[in-house]
């Protein structure tokens, strides 16, 4: 009973490791169309993602990492409260460490647009119901 419980309790945590909704790739996606970027500002981008591309790639290894880890830790009987501990302190600095190199990308990448890009960015990320770039708050 223990054990599935904290199965459980892995899987459940498991979910909070996805990336927060306002780090999807959104440069990538049609999104960006609407944004009307110029040429230098989808450079900037670019280079941007390329250069964070490969920290990224070793970060989420580590986050993947630490959550076999504490799984293999929660899976023992009984459990090592020590290496347990362990465990979770490894998998908070991983997930913060994403945290932090995915908010530093972004900050980058905002630096590339204009604020009226911004915010319509963050309108269009908000959800289905969002209004589009083009589209002012009396057309809605």
């Amino acid at each position: 009973m223990l054990r599935s419980i904290l199965l459980l309790l892995i899987l459940s945590c498991s979910m909070f490791a996805q990336m927060p909704k306002q780090f999807y790739a959104w440069w990538n996606k049609p999104i960006a169309k609407g944004l009307n970027l110029s040429p230098s500002q989808r450079q900037q981008i670019r280079g941007t993602v390329l250069q964070y591309r490969p920290r990224l790639i070793d970060i989420r290894a580590e986050v993947a990492k630490a959550e076999i880890d504490l799984e293999a830790e929660f899976n023992h009987d009984p459990v090592d409260q020590t290496k347990a501990n362990q465990a979770v302190e490894r998998l908070i600095a991983a997930r913060g460490d994403l945290t932090r190199t995915l908010s530093q990308m972004s900050l980058k990448m905002r630096a590339a647009l204009t604020l009226k890009q911004w915010q319509d960015l963050q309108r269009l990320r908000s959800g289905p119901d969002a209004q589009t770039p083009t589209e002012s708050p009396a057309q809605k």
